[in-house]
C-alpha cells in the first residue's frame, strides 16, 4: 500500500461525507438515508475507532456504554475490499479497551455465518450458547 500504513486511533470522529461513503461501502444504505442522524448517532457514541489509510476512511467501530456495568458494541464496518485482513479485528479491540471491566458486553448482528465466526473468534458467544442456555435477549426495532 505504498509509504502509508493503515492507523487505527479513537482520537476523532469522521465527518458526514466519510461516513456516508464508508456505510454506502459495506451495503448499509438503511443508515446513509438520513446522513444527519448517522452523523449524530456516531458523534453520540460513547467511543469511535476508526481505521485509516492516509485520508481515506477505510473502517470504524462504535461502542455505547455507561461505562461500567455494560458495553454494546453497535456498528463494525470494514470497507469490503479490507475484510479478512485483520482490520476490524484491529478495531473491535480498540474499541473495546476501555470497558474490559464492564460485566456485559453486547452486540447484534445479522445471521451471516462469517460475522458469526468472525465475533467468536473474538471470543463473543451468541446468548442462547451462553452458559446453561437460559440468558435471554429481547430487541425491538423500528
Amino acid at each position: 500500500m505504498g509509504a502509508h500504513e493503515i492507523v487505527i486511533t479513537a482520537d476523532e470522529v469522521p465527518g458526514r461525507e466519510d461516513l456516508v461513503t464508508l456505510y454506502d461501502a459495506v451495503g448499509w444504505s438503511r443508515y446513509t438515508t438520513d446522513p444527519e442522524v448517522l452523523e449524530a448517532a456516531v458523534r453520540g457514541s460513547t467511543r469511535v475507532v476508526v481505521a485509516r489509510y492516509g485520508e481515506d476512511l477505510l473502517g470504524l467501530a462504535r461502542v455505547v456504554s455507561d461505562g461500567a456495568t455494560i458495553a454494546y458494541l453497535q456498528d463494525v464496518l470494514v470497507r469490503p475490499e479490507l475484510q479478512r485482513e485483520g482490520v476490524g479485528r484491529a478495531l473491535v479491540h480498540a474499541a473495546m479497551e476501555p470497558f474490559a471491566h464492564c460485566r456485559q458486553k453486547v452486540l447484534l448482528t445479522d445471521d451471516d455465518p462469517a460475522q458469526r465466526a468472525f465475533y467468536e473468534s473474538l471470543g463473543w458467544v451468541e446468548v442462547r450458547e451462553h452458559g446453561d442456555g437460559r440468558l435471554r435477549a429481547f430487541v425491538q426495532i423500528a
